[in-house]
Protein backbone atom coordinates (compact mmCIF):
# COMPACT_ATOMS: atom_id res chain seq x y z
CA UNK A 1 0.00 0.00 0.00
CA UNK A 2 2.87 2.48 0.31
CA UNK A 3 3.72 4.30 -2.60
CA UNK A 4 7.26 6.62 -3.25
CA UNK A 5 8.14 9.46 -4.65
CA UNK A 6 10.82 11.25 -5.58
CA UNK A 7 9.42 14.79 -4.13
CA UNK A 8 6.54 16.85 -2.84
CA UNK A 9 3.87 16.41 -5.06
CA UNK A 10 0.96 19.09 -4.82
CA UNK A 11 -1.47 16.69 -2.69
CA UNK A 12 1.47 16.34 -0.90
CA UNK A 13 1.79 19.90 0.05
CA UNK A 14 -1.98 20.71 0.53
CA UNK A 15 -2.03 17.66 3.29
CA UNK A 16 1.44 19.00 4.98
CA UNK A 17 -0.24 22.54 5.32
CA UNK A 18 -3.30 21.16 6.85
CA UNK A 19 -1.70 19.12 9.38
CA UNK A 20 -1.04 20.27 12.92
CA UNK A 21 1.40 17.91 14.27
CA UNK A 22 4.18 16.46 13.10
CA UNK A 23 6.73 14.10 14.43
CA UNK A 24 11.07 14.07 13.51
CA UNK A 25 13.29 10.91 13.81
CA UNK A 26 16.81 10.98 13.82
CA UNK A 27 19.86 9.16 15.11
CA UNK A 28 23.15 8.23 15.24
CA UNK A 29 24.86 4.72 14.56
CA UNK A 30 25.82 4.63 18.04
CA UNK A 31 22.78 6.69 19.74
CA UNK A 32 19.39 6.28 20.83
CA UNK A 33 16.52 6.86 18.58
CA UNK A 34 15.11 10.40 19.12
CA UNK A 35 11.41 10.90 18.53
CA UNK A 36 9.77 14.03 19.09
CA UNK A 37 6.61 16.05 18.34
CA UNK A 38 6.04 18.57 17.27
CA UNK A 39 3.46 21.59 16.68
CA UNK A 40 2.83 25.52 16.90
CA UNK A 41 2.46 25.70 13.13
CA UNK A 42 6.29 25.69 13.24
CA UNK A 43 6.48 23.91 9.37
CA UNK A 44 7.04 25.06 6.35
CA UNK A 45 7.25 23.70 2.72
CA UNK A 46 9.90 25.15 0.68
CA UNK A 47 9.92 23.18 -2.55
CA UNK A 48 9.20 20.36 -3.93
CA UNK A 49 12.29 19.07 -2.17
CA UNK A 50 13.05 21.02 1.32
CA UNK A 51 11.13 21.70 4.02
CA UNK A 52 11.96 23.74 7.08
CA UNK A 53 10.88 24.14 10.69
CA UNK A 54 10.98 26.08 13.91
CA UNK A 55 12.66 24.32 16.18
CA UNK A 56 11.96 25.56 20.17
CA UNK A 57 13.41 25.56 23.17
CA UNK A 58 13.30 22.41 24.80
CA UNK A 59 14.47 20.03 27.92
CA UNK A 60 16.89 18.20 25.16
CA UNK A 61 18.39 18.89 22.17
CA UNK A 62 18.78 14.99 20.32
CA UNK A 63 18.08 16.21 17.19
CA UNK A 64 20.47 18.72 16.64
CA UNK A 65 23.24 16.50 18.29
CA UNK A 66 22.25 13.68 15.63
CA UNK A 67 22.07 15.75 12.58
CA UNK A 68 25.19 17.43 13.74
CA UNK A 69 27.21 13.84 13.43
CA UNK A 70 24.76 11.79 11.37
CA UNK A 71 22.23 13.94 9.17
CA UNK A 72 19.76 11.53 8.69
CA UNK A 73 16.08 13.38 9.38
CA UNK A 74 12.59 11.80 8.69
CA UNK A 75 9.79 13.81 9.25
CA UNK A 76 6.24 11.87 10.13
CA UNK A 77 2.53 13.36 9.26
CA UNK A 78 -0.57 11.51 10.63
CA UNK A 79 -4.34 11.74 9.41
CA UNK A 80 -5.83 12.21 12.11
CA UNK A 81 -8.97 14.01 10.65
CA UNK A 82 -10.72 13.12 7.64
CA UNK A 83 -9.35 10.67 5.10
CA UNK A 84 -6.51 8.00 6.73
CA UNK A 85 -2.76 9.12 5.27
CA UNK A 86 0.54 8.95 6.50
CA UNK A 87 3.16 10.86 5.04
CA UNK A 88 6.80 10.29 5.45
CA UNK A 89 9.59 12.86 4.41
CA UNK A 90 13.12 11.11 3.94
CA UNK A 91 16.55 12.97 3.63
CA UNK A 92 19.49 15.01 4.79
CA UNK A 93 18.88 17.14 7.70
CA UNK A 94 21.43 20.23 8.83
CA UNK A 95 20.29 23.14 11.66
CA UNK A 96 20.34 26.70 10.74
CA UNK A 97 21.61 29.05 13.58
CA UNK A 98 19.71 31.82 15.15
CA UNK A 99 21.28 34.80 13.81
CA UNK A 100 22.52 33.16 10.70
CA UNK A 101 22.26 34.14 6.86
CA UNK A 102 19.67 31.15 5.68
CA UNK A 103 18.32 31.54 9.31
CA UNK A 104 17.31 35.17 8.74
CA UNK A 105 16.20 34.61 5.63
CA UNK A 106 13.71 31.93 5.93
CA UNK A 107 12.68 34.14 8.76
CA UNK A 108 11.69 36.62 6.39
CA UNK A 109 10.27 34.78 3.53
CA UNK A 110 8.34 32.18 5.22
CA UNK A 111 7.23 32.64 9.20
CA UNK A 112 6.29 36.84 7.89
CA UNK A 113 9.71 37.73 10.09
CA UNK A 114 7.92 36.79 13.32
CA UNK A 115 10.34 35.00 15.18
CA UNK A 116 8.37 33.16 18.31
CA UNK A 117 9.27 33.34 21.70
CA UNK A 118 11.96 30.43 22.97
CA UNK A 119 12.88 29.84 18.77
CA UNK A 120 16.29 27.97 19.28
CA UNK A 121 17.12 27.15 15.53
CA UNK A 122 15.71 26.25 12.36
CA UNK A 123 15.59 22.38 11.02
CA UNK A 124 16.15 22.06 7.36
CA UNK A 125 15.35 18.92 5.34
CA UNK A 126 16.35 18.36 1.77
CA UNK A 127 14.06 15.27 0.77
CA UNK A 128 15.54 12.26 -1.19
CA UNK A 129 12.34 10.45 -0.87
CA UNK A 130 8.48 10.32 -0.26
CA UNK A 131 6.84 8.07 1.07
CA UNK A 132 2.97 7.91 1.37
CA UNK A 133 0.66 4.81 3.21
CA UNK A 134 -2.59 3.91 4.18
CA UNK A 135 -2.69 5.30 7.38
CA UNK A 136 -5.84 2.94 8.28
CA UNK A 137 -4.70 2.51 11.97
CA UNK A 138 -4.60 6.29 12.87
CA UNK A 139 -7.18 6.86 14.92
CA UNK A 140 -9.60 10.04 14.51
CA UNK A 141 -9.16 13.13 16.79
CA UNK A 142 -10.50 16.43 16.86
CA UNK A 143 -7.87 19.28 16.80
CA UNK A 144 -8.81 21.90 19.53
CA UNK A 145 -5.94 24.25 19.71
CA UNK A 146 -1.94 24.54 20.44
CA UNK A 147 -1.01 24.54 23.73
CA UNK A 148 0.28 28.07 24.97
CA UNK A 149 2.52 26.38 27.93
CA UNK A 150 6.10 26.57 25.76
CA UNK A 151 5.33 29.69 24.55
CA UNK A 152 4.05 31.18 28.08
CA UNK A 153 7.39 29.66 29.73
CA UNK A 154 9.67 30.94 26.77
CA UNK A 155 8.01 34.56 27.08
CA UNK A 156 8.66 34.53 31.27
CA UNK A 157 12.19 33.79 30.78
CA UNK A 158 13.63 36.06 28.50
CA UNK A 159 16.63 36.04 26.27
CA UNK A 160 18.75 35.81 29.39
CA UNK A 161 17.32 33.43 31.21
CA UNK A 162 16.56 31.30 27.91
CA UNK A 163 20.01 31.84 26.62
CA UNK A 164 21.10 30.03 29.88
CA UNK A 165 18.76 27.28 30.17
CA UNK A 166 20.06 26.42 26.93
CA UNK A 167 23.42 26.21 27.85
CA UNK A 168 22.64 23.90 30.99
CA UNK A 169 20.29 22.00 28.83
CA UNK A 170 21.19 21.76 25.37
CA UNK A 171 24.88 21.75 24.74
CA UNK A 172 24.66 17.37 24.61
CA UNK A 173 22.51 14.75 23.99
CA UNK A 174 21.56 12.11 26.34
CA UNK A 175 24.45 10.30 24.68
CA UNK A 176 26.98 12.52 25.13
CA UNK A 177 27.16 14.00 21.48
CA UNK A 178 28.22 17.64 20.75
CA UNK A 179 24.65 19.67 19.67
CA UNK A 180 26.63 22.36 18.13
CA UNK A 181 24.79 24.95 19.75
CA UNK A 182 27.76 27.14 21.20
CA UNK A 183 29.16 26.39 17.39
CA UNK A 184 28.83 30.33 16.45
CA UNK A 185 31.43 29.35 13.29
CA UNK A 186 28.30 27.72 11.77
CA UNK A 187 26.35 30.78 12.18
CA UNK A 188 28.60 32.85 10.58
CA UNK A 189 29.12 30.59 7.65
CA UNK A 190 25.11 30.17 6.70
Amino acid sequence: MAKQFAHIEPAHRDFIERQHIFFTATATAGSRVNLSPKGLDGLRVIDERSVVYLDHTGSGNEAAAHLRSDGRLTIMFCAFEGAPMILRLYGQGRVLRRGGAAYAKLLESHFGGVEPAGARHMVLLDIDLVQTSCGYGVPLYEYKEERPSLTRWAEAQGAEKLDAYRREKNLRSIDGLDTGLLDDSEALAE
